[in-house]
């Protein structure tokens, strides 16, 4: 029979897992990861700063875009894997990609964990931390890396003097904020799931269980 076990700890887990995954997908899908302004390629003196350019991993946005349909205002720029702007932004879309990709799986995972808590006789709350510690790594890893891509053309377009690890004439956009929170708040995740696994293998939890009830909320 399946219990149906709600605890705080373990649906502020629940939540926070969902939220982490969601923010990294769009901050890793966003163009907001370096803001410059683009050099003009027109009459005025060359190296002349012009108008606020918006460079991501994947995508990039310039106002010039804005009369062009909705569905196309942030442009991928890379249309294959070869033509990321860097080998290390390369690693680094990898790197992201494999911990999304597995903190999507977790958050997926965790909304049954209220029927479900165990797997194979593990605690599917440990599974879930394991996994996010693992992602966490991921995270981390591409977020070193993408730094180092700095000195690639499009970033030099983006602002002078950029260089690996020195953002020259560029600033830091929400997107690497939110990427960077987000690797925070995925190892934070991973350590709350062992209190989360805590609260829901309780002695009260076991007590509820004997009496027969299936619904068991507990603060």
């Amino acid at each position: 029979m399946c219990h149906v076990i709600v605890t705080c700890r373990s649906m502020l887990w629940t939540l926070l897992s969902i939220v982490v995954a969601f923010a990294e997908l769009v901050a890793f899908m966003s163009a907001d990861w370096l803001i410059g302004k683009a050099k003009t390629r027109g009459a005025e003196p060359a190296g002349t700063d012009s108008e606020p350019y918006y460079l991501g991993i994947l995508c990039m946005r310039t106002p010039g875009m804005q009369q062009v349909p909705r569905d196309t205002l942030c442009g991928t720029y890379a249309k294959s894997f070869g033509d990321i702007a860097s080998g290390f932004w390369q690693a680094t879309a990898i790197f992201l990609a494999l911990g999304i990709f597995i903190l999507c799986v977790v958050a997926l995972v965790s909304v049954f964990t209220m029927c479900v808590q165990s797997i194979m006789k593990k605690s599917i709350f440990n599974v879930c931390g394991l996994l996010q510690g693992i992602a966490g790594l991921f995270l981390l890893l591409g977020l070193i890396l993408y730094p180092a891509g700095w000195g690639c053309q499009k970033a030099i377009d983006c602002g002078r003097h950029a260089s690996p690890y020195k953002p020259g004439d560029c600033s830091l956009g929400w997107a690497f904020y939110t990427a960077t929170g987000g690797t925070v708040l995925t190892f934070i995740c991973a350590v709350f799931s062992a209190q989360a696994e805590i609260a829901t293998s309780s002695d009260k939890v076991q007590e509820e269980i004997e009496e027969g009830k299936n619904l068991i909320c507990l603060l």
